[in-house]
């Protein structure tokens, strides 16, 4: 039997607010301008933080970040149609949990 192994790799994403906008910008490859953007359409919010300076995000800000991007990019949707398709994907989300929640 000829089994071959494949090696993953990855990074953990902590649920603790530590990423600057800086830092997000560099992890999803943006400019401050369009991540801000995408803050002005409740797409992605800080979670700490009073000024674009003291703004820290979760690191899991990053992969919604990504689904905007995609959204926008690879199917043409704007900011505002991008921000209602992950709003109900959340709840599609959150629905399913609770269903998933009352079977057992």
């Amino acid at each position: 039997m000829n089994t071959k192994r494949q090696t993953l790799s990855g990074h953990i994403l902590e649920e603790t607010p530590k990423l600057s906008l800086a830092e997000l910008c560099r992890g999803c490859q943006i400019p401050a301008e369009a991540m801000i953007e995408l803050i002005d359409y409740g797409i992605i919010s800080p979670c700490q933080g009073e000024t674009t300076r003291q703004w820290r995000f979760h690191s899991t800000t990053l992969i919604r970040v990504d689904k905007a991007m995609r959204l926008k990019n690879d199917l043409g949707v704007n900011l505002a149609g991008a921000a209602l398709v992950l709003e109900l994907l959340d709840e599609v989300n959150e629905l399913r949990a609770a269903l998933c929640q009352t079977k057992y």
